[in-house]
């Protein structure tokens, strides 16, 4: 069960990769090209998007309670798109959805200049942990009162 939750949260993390950093990336270039600043309150929208998605990708990484998977599949996916970036960029552009949003945009610009590679390389760490794959037991108390007693 705990893995399909991890699934689920996969699926989520990955929308909010695509959606909340490549909408947040493209509207910090945006204000950069224009020399603005983000003090606005479409700035402070901007970075609520950044850093949410950072939260929620950190959470993942840092909570032992929850499957590897909610971090590890986006990240691995995230890597593979970034290999396949260095092999066809053309091929790698071509494939990212809704490319007239300007999540599209900011995720072609992550893709292009190696975050999503550096993202990918943390997210899956987890997978490597052998502790978050397997289930946490709950502590007994009165199963260590009855091992103590056992002995006596």
């Amino acid at each position: 069960m705990r893995h399909l939750v991890g699934l689920v949260l996969a699926l989520v993390t990955a929308a909010a990769v695509f959606f909340g950093a490549g909408w947040g990336v493209a509207r910090v270039l945006a204000a950069h090209a224009h020399s603005t600043s983000l003090e606005s309150m479409s700035g402070g929208l901007t970075l609520a998007a950044l850093i949410g998605t950072g939260l929620l990708v950190g959470a993942l990484l840092a909570v032992p309670a929850l499957s590897p998977l909610s971090a590890g599949l986006p990240g691995l996916i995230l890597l593979g798109w970034s290999a396949l970036e260095v092999v066809s960029a053309h091929r790698a552009l071509r494939l990212i959805p809704l490319s007239t949003m300007d999540a599209a945009s900011g995720f072609r610009t992550m893709l292009t200049v190696g975050v999503l590679a550096l993202l990918g390389a943390v997210m899956i760490v987890p997978m490597f942990v052998p502790s978050r794959w397997r289930r946490t037991e709950p502590a007994d108390e009165f199963a260590d009162l009855a091992r103590v007693e056992l002995v006596h």
